[in-house]
């Protein structure tokens, strides 16, 4: 499945979670996207992308590792459906709003828990999608500049 439907996806099902561990699972599935994402970036995206998006895959895995692994069946990880990038800022755009939709589904959470635990955790992964999505607007920036750079060798 290409990743824009995926994000989309998982856009879909954070926003209809309710209970703190529903949440979690998104949060995860949705950095753990973010990390697949990011590894397909470095490897066979543009190449002024690559090293930012080998920066998004260890922060997205660092997002993972924060949280308590969810138990899903592999047919279930929306990560391991994603077949294809397609368009890098379409994808780049969807998941910079995809991260900033964890960070406050995780502010929410970590406002209505009442244990110590689960507190810090949603700190935890606050922080991770929050230095995801820079690292996604980055990227995005240095898309941007080159389009700019292209008319301005052409015109010149």
């Amino acid at each position: 499945m290409d990743a824009v439907r995926l994000i989309v996806t998982s856009r879909r099902a954070l926003a209809g979670s309710g209970a703190a561990p529903q949440v979690l699972t998104e949060v995860w599935q949705a950095q753990a996207l973010a990390q697949a994402i990011g590894s397909r970036l470095a490897v066979s995206g543009p190449p002024r992308l690559r090293g930012e998006a080998l920066g998004l895959t260890e922060l997205a895995g660092r997002g993972c590792g924060v949280l308590d692994r969810p138990d899903l069946d592999t047919a279930d990880l929306r990560a391991a459906q994603l077949t294809e990038l397609g368009d890098a800022r379409q994808v780049l755009l969807c998941l910079g709003g995809l991260l900033g939709e964890v960070g406050i589904a995780l502010v929410g959470l970590a406002c209505a828990v009442d244990d110590e635990g689960t507190y810090w955790q949603c700190m935890e992964a606050i922080n991770a999608a929050d230095e995801s999505r820079d690292r996604v607007l980055e990227m995005l920036s240095k898309l941007a500049d080159r389009d700019q750079a292209l008319p301005e060798r052409e015109a010149g």
